[in-house]
């Protein structure tokens, strides 16, 4: 994983995207070694991480590594992408994208 994207966990979820800094929105991909679409997704992320650099925040959230944020956000498929701003979920995407419309997505909150 590239050094632009934070790796998420049950624990540190709060601190990582809850507090983040203020009108940074946060990009959640709540993802799985073993699924197909998460691997297709994720180069397409690690370029906007690096694309968008400071004007976002992404994370990975291994769903099979950690279960109760994922439970708590009654996520069913991956990959998901949740959009949090200002400690608040402001938008969702399931299923895998091509790179542009992952910018565009992106973009919708920016």
């Amino acid at each position: 994983m590239s050094e632009n994207i934070l790796t998420l966990t049950d624990a540190g979820f709060e601190a990582d995207v809850l507090k983040a800094p203020a009108g940074k929105p946060v990009f959640v991909d709540f993802w799985a070694p073993w699924c197909g679409p998460c691997r297709m997704l994720a180069p397409h992320l690690e370029a906007a991480a690096a694309e968008y650099g400071d004007k976002i925040v992404v994370g990975k959230y291994n769903v099979d590594e950690n279960t109760q944020v994922a439970a708590d956000n009654g996520i069913r498929g991956i990959p998901t992408i949740l959009v949090y701003k200002n400690g608040e979920l402001i938008g969702q995407h399931t299923g895998a994208m091509a790179r542009t419309e992952l910018n565009a997505f992106i973009e919708s909150y920016l």
